[in-house]
């Protein structure tokens, strides 16, 4: 199953997300999902492991496991690049191995100090606030990312991480419009305005935390989950489903891209075998009823500063 893009391209509705998963169980991890038919794989520079999964992709193709083009990748500028677009999208797809991306993306709506290509690191000041770099504007940064389309070394090219207002920007500055905004949305934090807004307007949403983070967000940044609702437990019961599959058919059902992330080969298959029931609509509002408009993933906790503010 896919939802087409605004320039026609063709994206999975569900992927893996390699984010938190360590450089040596990758190559495992990968052939076991594209065994399990999973199409569409979401990385970023700033996941520090895009060689380990370069070298995966490289040995399914040379395998003859998939094609290239059987596969649909994306990886992110990191925040610390925004002036070195060209350079950091080479240097991803170096390490990935590949000849184009698929999708590239903006990771945050933030330049930062620049440390070196690739290197993807969050310069904090003597206060332990990260560095804003005040000369690159997000237009100058999207127009070199523009370029990349343009020198045919991605496909599709889209946002993460923002909001209505910045959108909004993107959308009056792009010459070539955003395919995706890959955002944080789930059951607790549903942020029906901005999905609405962007596929109003064309722009795909991707759910990068479709689960809410579960059990690592609850560790990272001592967020509760939405896994733990009494309400979709019962729709679990109900339907004879797991509660994480509950939550990703209702995000399936929003046409929303979902991109769970797992190195467990059970909650892999878990994640993927959603196809086979649908959700009413009486249960769709019921799952629409429980938002509590609460974000889990707050990267404020390393970088001292609240870009959602």
């Amino acid at each position: 199953m896919a939802i087409a893009l605004n320039n026609g391209f063709k994206m999975p509705i569900i992927g893996l997300g390699v984010w938190r998963v360590e450089g040596k169980s990758i190559k495992d991890l990968i052939t076991t999902a594209i065994k399990m038919g999973y199409r569409h794989f979401d990385c970023a520079a700033e996941y520090k492991n895009e060689a380990e999964v370069g070298e995966a992709f490289k040995e399914a193709f040379q395998s003859g496991l998939v094609e290239r083009e059987d596969l649909f990748i994306t990886t992110k500028l990191w925040n610390s690049d925004h002036g070195h677009v060209l350079e950091a999208c080479k240097d991803s797809m170096k390490k990935l191995q590949l000849e184009y991306l698929d999708l590239y993306l903006v990771h945050f709506p933030v330049a930062t100090k620049h440390t070196g290509v690739g290197t993807t690191s969050s310069a904090l000041d003597k206060d332990g606030v990260l560095e804003i770099d005040t000369t690159i504007s997000l237009e100058t940064t999207w127009h070199a990312m523009e370029e990349l389309v343009s020198l045919g070394l991605v496909r599709s090219i889209g946002i993460s991480n923002f909001d209505i207002f910045l959108t909004r920007d993107c959308l009056a500055y792009s010459k070539v419009k955003p395919a995706v905004n890959q955002i944080e949305t789930h059951p607790y934090f549903q942020r029906e305005s901005l999905v609405n807004f962007c596929q109003n307007h064309g722009i795909s949403i991707t759910a990068h935390t479709p689960l809410g983070g579960a059990a690592a967000n609850t560790e990272m940044f001592g967020s509760v989950s939405c896994l733990d609702d009494p309400v979709i437990k019962g729709l679990g019961e109900k339907y004879k489903k797991t509660v994480a599959q509950v939550v990703l058919r209702w995000s399936i059902q929003r046409n929303t891209v979902i991109i769970p992330k797992s190195s467990k080969v059970e909650r892999l298959q878990e994640n993927f075998d959603v196809f086979d029931f649908e959700l009413t609509n009486e249960d769709m509002k019921l799952i629409n009823g429980v938002d509590r408009k609460y974000r889990t993933n707050q990267p404020a906790k390393f970088w001292g500063i609240d870009l959602y503010a």
